[in-house]
């Protein structure tokens, strides 16, 4: 199926590593040159060569701190410029693994965690955009696709949650504002999702209760279990990065304003 994207420009946040490495790696197989950015540029720069001899397209890596608005406007005005110009923007930022979120009981809750929390993902994410949408109003054809998560339908994470329906609330607002430039944005709530760091994490947790890796992934996704799916397994990374790639084609032109899930059926409620 041809997609529509063959030279097409993008930026994706957060694609050092995960979902947004795997974003990027297919949107370049489909023939778009990439600008990908993340805090670490040593990661970046593996991350661009892995993807330029996978696909031979242009990729270019920038160390960005999405919490910085002069240093956002500046990196997705530099992006443009070496890649020729934008048209998909996805806002894939996350904080670095280990920084804390506001988790727990709410009288455990530390307002820095959650300030800083929203700070990158939400407020990120809204810096990101508002650096990009002159640039894709100047195509007169855009995509904006916030890559949010599953735990805003689920109670438990008071920051994680609640940033991330904040991400679907920024979603619609931004829809019914540049629709009439040409622009669509969604957004994309994965579940749990195999990355690069998935073994280790599922190493360290067979260790603790003495069971084999395998085994805990197993029990993860057994249709009982309050962290399962209905497909009883871990969507990976690229098929998150599928989702994300029809979302920017030309083929998803009726789409915008809207939430997918892609955690493979999880949760138990009904959405209508």
């Amino acid at each position: 199926m041809d997609m529509g994207l063959t030279d097409k420009k993008a930026f994706v946040g957060g694609a050092s590593r995960g979902i947004g490495k795997a974003i990027a790696l297919d949107l370049a197989r489909e023939g778009v040159d990439v600008a990908i950015a993340s805090r670490n540029l040593g990661d970046l720069e593996k991350a661009a060569r892995e993807i330029e001899d996978a696909t031979g397209r242009k990729i270019f890596p920038f160390a960005l701190d999405v919490t910085k608005r002069d240093q956002v406007d500046r990196v997705i005005a530099e992006a443009a410029q070496k890649l020729g110009g934008l048209h998909i923007l996805v806002n894939s930022a996350s904080l670095p693994g280990g920084s804390p979120t506001a988790t727990g009981p709410i009288d455990s809750v530390v307002d820095e965690d959650l300030i800083g929390d929203f700070d990158v993902k939400f407020v990120g994410a809204l810096r990101c955009s508002r650096a990009a949408i002159p640039l894709l109003k100047e195509q007169g054809w855009g995509r904006i696709i916030n890559i949010s998560g599953g735990n805003a339908r689920n109670a438990g994470n008071l920051s994680g949650g609640a940033r991330n329906v904040s991400m679907v609330h920024m979603t619609k607002t931004l829809s019914t504002q540049m629709g009439r430039f040409g622009i669509t944005v969604n957004c994309i709530h994965p579940g749990t999702t195999r990355t690069e760091r998935t073994p280790g994490m599922l190493a360290a947790r067979a260790a603790q209760l003495g069971v084999s890796a395998e085994e805990v992934e197993r029990q993860d996704f057994e249709p009982d279990s309050p962290s399962g799916n209905a497909i009883c397994r871990m969507v990976d990374a690229d098929e998150i990065a599928y989702l994300t790639t029809y979302l920017a084609s030309d083929k998803a032109w009726a789409i915008t304003g809207e939430v997918i899930a892609a955690g493979g059926g999880m949760g138990n409620a009904v959405y209508y």
